[in-house]
């Protein structure tokens, strides 16, 4: 597979799904250096278009559970890498899971696609499939179906993927560093077999060149087996901590304990409650068959403390390339915006704001783009806690994703509960709520030159209600408005005018460009 006439390896076509998300964005540039072409689907290609690799690569718009949309993509194409799945979109994820799934392949066959790739669950030995989780149970019907799609398929069980912005290593993470003694549920007694970032994207890119007869599942994994505790302990040892007295108790269901993760770190409760349930059974690699067809690295797989060492450098050296948020969160708006020119959307409220600003708009600009995360909202600060503490209480992404990149934004980037919808550098910043609200909403920060010659500052922040609930909240939160965003408009033009600096507050998490840690 792959070879020209003279024997060498030449470059496949690959098309990547998911690129938006944690493993896709991270598996792209790994693709290119290794010579390959590269095609990504993605259902928002502008989300796309600020990674560094974007000039690299094709993007098309589609999604995975549209056939029409799915058989363009594949044109042409080698290898297939399905790196999606409906996690977290309601109790119908796995009929949604499925149905893209078949799609998929039957796409792939058609298309001659000569080699799909997936990344699934790790599933434990010896357990019924009715008794795993939902998620575990999905991603296991996953790889399944692509097995059967008569397109050879390779389809690699991970447990705990450990990397820089892994809501894995986030929740391993926030739980260690804030909680120095520990009420636990009785999963973090549980075996475990973590595996870097860097080795399953190692295995990714090497699984392209399997050979044509190699179609079945590989269990991959890191060098060690370690209870969650195991994990916490060893997590407190690379970062410095004291010892953290950890005591497990059985009342904490998985659901109990998903919230617990929730409260404490940037996790979700949505995306903490599947990652939990998983941890209820044992899960440990059963074979290592991968390393017959991609051999280990010299030295071997990543071990567990040097894959929390890597990534915990790269999140103080600011290069996480992606994290758990880069995927769009279940259920988020997606209608058209309200300044499209066709927009019908029945009532839209708005707020605006203008002042002038005695500095450039290079200064200026720094604060809007630097909005967010450890520096805040400029404006009335425990209004914005309580409401970010409001949305985790409600099942949403509150305050505490933060930011990818503490100083530059791009289209796609979660920040706090809200995305980027749109960034045109230097001007405009259009960020979409992500937060529970009855409703749509936006706000846009611009920076322009007035008649005068002098910086001017323009923020408006839109809300297109749904119901009589939407309009009830709309004037309910309108008193507050000159106090918020009054405030925020006076505060980011202060900042400017100081020099484009803002204060510290200590909430966030930031990062740059990495590879693979």
């Amino acid at each position: 597979m792959g070879e020209d006439a003279g024997g060498e390896s030449a470059p496949l076509h690959c098309l990547v799904t998911g690129a938006t998300g944690y493993i896709g964005g991270r598996l792209v540039p790994e693709l290119l250096a290794a010579g390959h072409r590269v095609r990504c689907l993605a259902r928002s290609p502008g989300k796309l278009r600020d990674h560094p690799w974007a000039g690299e690569a094709e993007v098309v718009r589609g999604d995975v559970t549209d056939a029409e949309s799915t058989a363009r993509a594949m044109r042409g194409v080698d290898v297939a890498y399905y790196l999606v799945h409906a996690l977290g979109t309601g109790s119908g994820f796995e009929d949604t899971d499925r149905r893209a799934a078949r799609i998929f392949g039957e796409q792939a066959r058609a298309a001659g696609v000569r080699r799909i790739v997936y990344v699934g669950g790790l599933t434990p030995a010896g357990v019924p499939e009715e008794e795993l989780s939902p998620h575990l149970r999905s991603r296991a019907e996953v790889g399944r179906v692509l097995l059967e799609s008569g397109v050879p398929t390779a389809v690699l069980r991970a447990a705990v993927i450990i990397g820089s912005g892994s809501a894995s290593f986030e929740m391993l993470r926030y739980l260690t560093e804030r909680l120095p003694v520990m009420v636990t549920p009785s999963w973090v007694r549980t075996r475990i077999q973590p595996i870097a970032v860097r080795d399953v994207l190692r295995l990714l890119v090497g699984c392209a060149r399997l050979p044509a007869d190699v179609s079945r599942a590989f269990d991959i994994g890191g060098p060690d087996i370690l209870t969650y505790r195991d994990m916490m302990r060893s997590y407190a040892r690379v970062a410095g901590l004291p010892h953290r007295l950890i005591v497990p108790v059985p009342v904490l269901t998985p659901r109990l304990s998903s919230h617990w993760v929730g409260l404490v770190t940037p996790v979700p409760a949505s995306i903490a409650k599947p990652l939990t349930e998983s941890l209820r059974h044992e899960v440990v690699c059963r074979e290592h068959d991968i390393a017959r067809y991609v051999p280990d690295p010299p030295g071997g797989p990543v071990g567990f403390e040097d894959a929390v060492r890597l990534a915990l450098r790269n999140v103080r050296e600011a290069r996480v390339a992606t994290r758990w948020s880069s995927a769009a969160v279940p259920g988020a708006a997606s209608d058209p915006l309200p300044t499209d020119p066709d927009w019908a959307g029945g009532s839209l409220y708005t707020d605006r704001r203008e002042r002038a600003v005695d500095a450039t708009p290079e200064a200026l600009w720094r604060v809007v783009e630097g909005i967010g995360g450890e520096n805040g909202w400029y404006s009335f600060p425990l209004a914005w806690s309580a409401r970010g503490l409001l949305d985790r209480l409600a099942g949403g992404v509150g305050l505490r994703r933060g930011r990818r990149d503490a100083a530059r934004l791009r289209a796609g980037d979660s920040l706090d509960f809200w995305r980027v919808e749109e960034i045109d550098r230097g001007r405009l910043l259009r960020l979409r709520a992500e937060m529970r609200l009855p409703g749509l909403a936006w706000l846009e920060l611009y920076v322009d030159t007035g008649p005068d010659g002098r910086t001017r500052y323009r923020q408006r922040a839109l809300f297109h209600p749904h119901g009589l609930l939407g309009h009830a909240y709309w004037w309910g939160v309108s008193p507050f408005h000159a106090v918020v965003f009054g405030g925020m408009a006076r505060n980011i033009a202060r900042a400017a005018e100081r020099g484009g600096t803002a204060p510290r507050t200590g909430r966030g998490d930031s990062g740059r460009r990495a590879r693979r840690g």
